[in-house]
């Protein structure tokens, strides 16, 4: 009960401090309130992050991956970049077919291309949208679910047959709430029978993922040719496999493509794996770089709390000894500045995590940065605000502890 009664009485201390002196509070604590907004600005921009690389891993599967012309895993780098334009021939179907024949350790493999188009249905028209053209195991390889109708079926890619599956977005813009399979829609000119619609998957970074049409890969390359744009993607047959998997894609188009040992490859290979690794490797240097600000702001609100508490230890040096001529021991004393400077340190944190809850409510609404606020970031931000100020408390605290009670009565008797 003594020691909840201390508590309450720094508490209630520390709380008439900061109210006696609006501004002096403010200066005390702005570096730990900058402290505390940076290091969960930076933890809302990674946790964002995160789910936006879950959403693209989720696409590809845990057991997924991709084979594209090239990619950059990590730091881009313009001159590697155009040494790859040179020498990375485009994907082709031939190469595809290749593939799809002799690979054994895929249970599917599929193939796209995709360019944006115009789409309009009657009087409506809407420009930008991505046209892919598609195998008809694209929805299983890259996650889409089908909310009306079905998807394109293998004979439908055999045949070049003119039909679609459009994505939530193209829907709901041409038709609203219509029924939109069995309707024609004209994209560049080429007519195509809707046989289904694509669930919503949402937006990312503002840019929508909905705004799509799929059509039957072989009507793609009779309308656009197959010269550029090709990718291909595959699913091997477990997780425990994915490794031999991409590395026996690799060596089926390495010889396919005349390489020698020591040329490198001429595609990239992309798996969720890769992804995930190449953004811890991102969030590592984020998170270093946030911790050396952090660090920074917090010692420097550290310090000038710490020469707050001294100055009020000097302001308090008679309350002190009638405390302790009374019999309060050392140990109240160094309690009762340690909770101040704690109290004080943990309300910057609380205008931290308030501040922060601004700053991404902010950058969510003005800009398509993804930002959210992990609970583990408030309790980190208020935790370690308030250890900063019992460290820096210390000091001043063991000086008021050990002030003589005469000697502190005689001071300002």
């Amino acid at each position: 009960m003594a020691q909840t009664a201390s508590f309450r009485e720094a508490a209630s201390v520390a709380l008439d401090s900061l109210r006696g002196s609006k501004l002096r509070s403010f200066l005390t604590l702005l570096g730990i309130i900058l402290a505390t907004t940076t290091l969960i600005a930076v933890m809302s921009v990674i946790s964002g992050m995160d789910h936006y690389i879950a959403d693209n891993v989720s696409s590809m599967g845990s057991d997924g991956f991709r084979i594209v012309r090239m990619a950059f895993i990590g730091n881009f780098n313009p001159k590697k970049f155009l040494e790859m334009q040179k020498k990375n021939p485009e994907l082709n179907p031939e190469e595809f077919t290749f593939l799809k024949d002799h690979a054994t350790l895929v249970r599917e493999i599929g193939m796209r291309d995709s360019r944006s188009v115009s789409a309009s249905f009657g009087s409506q028209t809407l420009d930008s949208i991505n046209l892919n053209g598609v195998t008809a195991n694209w929805a299983v390889l890259n996650n889409t679910q089908i909310a009306m109708g079905r998807y394109i079926t293998d004979i439908e890619v055999t045949k070049h047959s003119p039909v679609c599956v459009l994505g939530w977005d193209v829907m709901d813009n041409l038709f609203g709430n219509a029924d939109a399979i069995g309707k024609l829609i004209r994209v560049d000119c080429v007519q195509y029978t809707i046989v289904g619609v694509a669930k919503a998957k949402g937006s990312v970074f503002g840019q929508s993922q909905d705004g799509f049409v799929d059509i039957p890969i072989g009507m793609y390359f009779q309308v656009y040719g197959s010269r550029s744009g090709v990718s291909y993607a595959a699913i091997a047959n477990s997780q425990d496999v994915l490794e031999q998997a991409q590395d026996e894609i690799r060596m089926l188009l390495r010889p396919y493509r005349h390489l020698r040992p020591q040329q490198d490859d001429t595609f990239s290979v992309i798996s969720s794996d890769s992804l995930v690794s190449a953004w811890n490797n991102l969030t590592g240097a984020i998170a270093a770089t946030a911790v050396a600000v952090v660090s920074v702001f917090m010692v420097v609100g550290g310090v000038v709390i710490m020469n707050i508490m001294l100055a009020a230890v000097t302001e308090r040096t008679r309350e002190i000894g009638i405390r302790k001529s009374v019999g309060a021991r050392r140990s109240d004393i160094l309690n009762q500045f340690l909770v101040e400077a704690a109290m004080l340190a943990g309300i910057g944190g609380l205008m931290g995590v308030f501040l922060a809850w601004l700053v991404a409510v902010a950058v969510r609404a003005l800009t398509p940065v993804p930002m959210v606020v992990p609970i583990s970031s408030v309790a980190i931000g208020v935790g370690l605000s308030s250890i900063v100020g019992l460290f820096f408390g210390i000091y001043p605290a063991q000086r008021a502890a050990k002030l003589d009670p005469i000697e502190a009565l005689r001071a300002e008797a």
